[in-house]
């Protein structure tokens, strides 16, 4: 199943069962309002502080995803997830009670590609018939590890970008389950960290761009294939910056995204509207736009194929203080609609 330099591709393709999102009312207030599965109206989702909120967030898109699938607790082997909190905490303790086997995963906010991909794999190589994948964020909690307190007002540049408060969550199950309509991987393209030495902590389109454009190089490359062979090709979080800056280094390349890149930050907010400067960003920025928009567009045949490629940026409060610079990863898993 090996393709090319870093590419996977399944001989009996995994399929993505069910897929559920959470978010707060901010989120629910754009334009994927609509298609959420859940809006909480209270951004401590009725707990005590932010990261328990965050929890709360994950326990409940886990047990949605499930109860969507018609799918039992017991039934799901592994279970894959992360956040962007030091030590995995929201996860720690949002999937205590779920009691499955968990990997938890930091890869900034391209988690849920890695999650996706890395549950794929183990349902292809018969390691398991059903896996959970798992990715949140919540603005409170990131905008207090990474910048400022909430209460401090900070004025924000316009190449900032918005943290999402939202969770989403996928049962990806072996070949042959489910329904003709569920979406199947494919195959996958994990990424390598790249480092062009940006060091603004207040710009990840930025950082995270240069990952981007080497993920969808390397799997141009392993497949044979060009932007043509998608409908959409869908980041996870550039922002406005950062897909311009992917757009421009491909199109030196000779591929041209304008008609088919899209950007799940721009996705999940009304610019115009919530004056979030550049766009959304968080691990959950993606697992909701895949769960709420992508995943329903596959599954009503709108869309054949997509190059679903979530982006993170892998700095800490720690290095960024040292004066390091941000390096950036991207993972590209390839989705496609079911046999209709």
């Amino acid at each position: 199943m090996q393709k090319g330099k870093a590419s996977i591709e399944f001989d009996e393709a995994p399929v993505i069962l069910s897929g559920a999102s959470v978010t707060g009312r901010k989120e629910g207030e754009g334009p994927l309002g609509a298609f959420i599965d859940v809006v909480e109206q209270d951004e401590k989702f009725g707990m005590e502080n932010w990261e328990q909120a965050e929890s709360a967030m994950q326990k409940r898109a886990a047990d949605l995803a499930m109860e969507k699938g018609n799918i039992r607790r017991k039934e799901v082997r592994y279970l894959f997830a992360g956040d962007l909190l030091g030590q995995l905490i929201a996860t720690s303790f949002g999937t205590v009670d779920l009691e499955i086997p968990m990997f938890g995963l930091y890869g900034a906010c391209s988690t849920m590609g890695e999650a996706l991909g890395l549950a794929a794999m183990t349902v292809c190589g018969g390691y398991a018939d059903k896996v959970l994948a798992i990715a949140s964020s919540h603005f409170a909690t990131a905008e207090k590890q990474f910048r400022f307190p909430l209460s401090y007002g900070n004025q924000r540049p316009q190449t900032a970008t918005w943290t999402v408060t939202g969770c989403g969550a996928a049962v990806v199950g072996k070949a042959g389950s489910g329904t003709r309509h569920d979406p199947v991987i494919r195959g996958i393209t994990p990424g390598r960290i790249v480092d062009l030495g940006a060091r603004d902590s207040m710009n990840m389109g930025a950082a995270m761009a240069p990952a981007a454009v080497h993920t969808i190089r390397q799997n141009f490359e392993d497949f044979g294939v060009d932007e043509t062979y998608y409908d959409r090709i869908i980041t996870g979080d550039l922002g406005k910056v950062g897909s311009k800056i992917l757009k421009d280094m491909l199109r030196q390349d000779g591929h041209d995204l304008e008609k088919i890149h899209m950007d799940c930050g721009l996705e999940i907010y009304n610019n115009e509207i919530q004056d979030t400067h550049s766009g959304g960003s968080g691990c959950g920025c993606s697992a909701v736009t895949l769960c709420a928009l992508i995943l329903p567009r596959l599954c009503s045949g709108e869309w054949s194929r997509v190059l679903f490629l979530p982006t993170g940026a892998l700095l800490s409060t720690v290095s960024y203080n040292e004066g390091q610079s941000i390096p950036g990863i991207a993972h590209g898993v390839i989705i496609e609609k079911g046999q209709m």
